[in-house]
């Protein structure tokens, strides 16, 4: 039996019931496989078995009182998962869904993701089962500080530096900073994805799906193309999707979908920048539902209860490029077979995780160009490291030096895609090409660092 194959039936024996980490897990390693040959130092010093640990999970109760004077709780988490090359870096999701699989999951994908992005940080991931839907802002605020009030004992600018994810935007983070300013008389990077008058960075909110377009706009370069009169699938109504959006406009594509938990709109005229400026007011600002998008333009389409794949699927819609921004397995075999039918030639993945195993088969079966999140979706994060880095330094860059940097560092994650899957596997294969691009300049820490 191969070493991938026993740390990850040695994984599944451990943690049974955490499926979407054993996902993950077995979606990395397996690609893994051509770099154990290469590096019997890693197999000596066991990285894989240890690369699959977190350094510590922390686990908490977080307390705190509703509007009608109820005590509420939830728990939370977070997973400190590796800080070979710097601080534990990665998101805070709030959301029912959370739970120690999927953050562990998000966590590990994180380690890779952040060491593709060329900045010094470290993975992590953490949360809550909280829901910030139909709170109020008092209510949100007292669950922040309440949540804060364990977690400061387990964060700081140079341990570890949280960020937003879902269900965690400016306001979350402004609660969060306010009272970890408050309770430990400092003003440091302990957040990410701050307002811009207390230290945020310009393009922060935009880095996501900005930087996504970017890759796959550098992938279809490859093939001689570009986003200039391509029809393209958004999922996702949130930060993720709204700007990548903005930037498929930029570059004279046309977005036709967008959805949420609820509902798909299907506007087959093109999401143009007032449209935008609409869904940005109502999912930012009023905090509605998608499905008011077609009262406002009647003649978009609505599709209750699915989601843009299962309406790209049920009505042969056909579309150039899919960009999936909202969750992670919302693309599955048969989606990703609906996809091929019509017309798909690349998917970039703005959320974590979207496709399912099935889904990348048919993608690599069918020859499409296919940017794994880990590579697609790492502005976010690298902008997030640039943030840290204004933060230090005490200054403020420009809107266009950061989305100058952030392109610049797009496109070098690419090119260490493509130079590590031609070194170990087959050129062009973008998702073995991240995950080992990613992995060799941890694992070399890791070995450098000796067993700790």
């Amino acid at each position: 039996m191969s070493v991938i194959s026993e740390v990850l039936d040695k994984i599944k024996q451990q943690d049974p019931n955490q499926l979407e980490f054993h996902q993950a897990a077995q979606e990395v390693l397996e690609s893994l496989e051509p770099t154990v040959k290469k590096h019997p130092e890693f197999v000596k010093a066991k990285i894989y078995e240890r690369i699959v640990e977190p350094e510590r999970v922390i686990i908490f109760r977080i307390p705190w009182v509703d509007d009608k004077g109820e005590v509420q709780v939830n728990r939370g988490y977070r997973i400190q998962f590796n800080n070979a090359i710097g601080p534990f870096k990665g998101g805070l999701r709030f959301h029912p869904s959370v739970n120690l699989s999927i953050l562990k999951f998000l966590g590990f994908e994180q380690i890779f993701k952040n060491s593709l992005t060329t900045l010094p940080m470290g993975g992590g991931k953490g949360g809550s089962d909280f829901d910030p839907k139909g709170k109020s802002d008092m209510e949100v605020m007292r669950f922040c500080q309440a949540l804060m009030r364990e977690l400061y004992r387990h964060i700081g600018p140079d341990t570890d530096v949280p960020a937003g994810d879902i269900g965690v935007g400016g306001r979350e983070i402004g609660y969060m900073n306010g009272y970890y300013k408050k309770i430990r008389n400092e003003h440091t990077c302990v957040l990410t994805g701050k307002g811009l008058e207390y230290g945020g960075s310009l393009i922060r909110p935009e880095a996501t799906g900005y930087g996504c377009v970017y890759f796959a706009a550098e992938m279809l370069a490859t093939r001689g193309l570009d986003f200039k009169g391509k029809k393209v699938a958004v999922s996702g109504a949130g930060n993720v999707a709204q700007y990548t959006i903005e930037k498929v406009n930029q570059l004279g594509g046309t977005c036709i979908s967008v959805c949420d938990s609820n509902a798909t709109i299907i506007d087959e005229a093109g999401i143009d920048a007032a449209k935008l400026n609409y869904i940005m007011e109502l999912k930012n600002v009023r905090r509605g539902r998608i499905s008011e998008y077609a009262e406002k333009y009647p003649k978009a389409a609505c599709f209750k209860g699915q989601s843009v794949w299962d309406v790209i699927q049920s009505q042969g819609i056909k579309v150039d490029v899919a960009l999936p921004s909202a969750t992670q397995n919302e693309i599955d075999g048969s989606h990703a077979a609906a996809l091929v039918k019509n017309g798909c030639i690349c998917v970039a993945e703005g959320a974590n995780m979207p496709s399912t195993p099935e889904a990348v088969k048919i993608y690599k079966d069918a020859n499409m160009l296919f940017g794994p999140g880990k590579a697609a979706n790492a502005g976010g994060v690298a902008t997030s490291g640039l943030e840290m880095s204004q933060n230090s330094l005490r200054l403020s860059w420009t809107r266009e030096e950061v989305d100058s940097r952030l392109h610049g560092i797009m496109k070098s994650i690419h090119k260490a895609c493509m130079d590590a899957s031609e070194a170990y596997a087959t050129k062009g294969d973008y998702v073995a090409g991240a995950n080992i691009a990613g992995f060799l300049k941890v694992a070399k820490a890791m070995l450098a660092n000796g067993i700790v």
